[in-house]
């Protein structure tokens, strides 16, 4: 049996080490092709259908066919994971833009694929301690789609690493927030939870997050301006593979005492006791 991940290619499960597109597909030549990220909680895909249904508004936001049906693509997800072995795994959902005669028009064969891999764990002080920030200046060229562009990206992470940083906020000339370039942003301003919606991708887990604190903490989903991000009591950021994070630093700015705040550790609690019922089964 091979030691290698196994992943869906077109049409073929095949080792990652034989894993391979035509170098004229638009998502190599020109950076077109939409994307997605889940994990699994008690090795099952989690928020699956969630994820898929953005997958597709992606590709139609960038005009890229997406011939398959979200339950086709479910199957493969689980057949993928099957051949797998990992205690738990990501998964990426990749639909490429195909081939292209002139190496620059779109056509009508996308490509889909599957990529699992080990569950990737961060440090735990991350979550204990709470995080370093900076902040970039950019937007997200198209809102609402999670496209394979990510050179802005890769770019502003490889600037907050520099810094000693986890993550990089992006906002715009006028000071307003954005989100990070793998995450989104929550602030807890005053006596409610803040966060924005305009010009960002809507994350899964923001949803979920959005969804479990209702009843707990009064809330503002509005525009947030770089001062008061600087100002909050308690910031905190989400994504599927980090999960619910807190972020003590921005920049040079200590946030309050430069801990986690206790409305930050209750989110967490909520959102770790939500995936440990979805991993026993108690949801579906």
């Amino acid at each position: 049996m091979t030691n290698q991940d196994i992943y869906y290619i077109d049409g073929e499960f095949v080792e990652a080490s034989k894993a391979v597109i035509p170098v004229n597909d638009l998502a190599l030549l020109r950076g077109y092709g939409v994307f997605d990220f889940l994990r699994t909680y008690g090795g099952k895909p989690f928020c699956v259908e969630e994820h898929l249904f953005r997958l597709k508004n992606s590709a139609r936001l960038i005009g890229l066919p997406f011939p398959w049906t979200v339950d086709e693509v479910i199957e493969i997800v689980n057949q993928t994971l099957a051949l797998n072995h990992h205690l738990e795994s990501n998964i990426r959902i990749i639909v490429t833009g195909g081939p292209s005669d002139d190496f620059i028009t779109p056509g009508s064969q996308p490509r889909l694929l599957v990529l699992v891999g080990e569950l990737r764990h961060y440090p735990p002080e991350w979550y204990s301690r709470g995080v370093k920030v900076i902040t970039v200046i950019g937007r997200r060229a198209i809102p609402g789609a999670k496209t394979i562009n990510y050179l802005s990206a890769l770019v502003s992470l490889e600037a907050a690493h520099g810094q000693g940083a986890v993550e990089a906020i992006s906002i715009d000339r006028d000071g307003k927030v954005g989100e990070g370039q793998t995450s989104t942003v929550f602030a807890f301003i005053g006596d409610r939870m803040v966060t924005n919606e305009d010009g960002i991708l809507p994350g899964v887990t923001r949803e979920l997050i959005l969804s479990l604190t209702e009843p707990e903490f009064a809330r503002e989903i509005r525009e947030i301006t770089i001062s008061e991000l600087l100002q909050a009591e308690e910031i905190f950021m989400t994504a599927s593979n980090k999960e619910v994070f807190p972020v003590v630093r921005v920049d040079d700015t200590v946030i309050s005492d430069g801990k986690p705040g206790p409305r930050t550790r209750r989110v967490m609690e909520l959102f770790r006791d939500y995936t440990a019922r979805f991993a026993l089964g108690g949801i579906n």
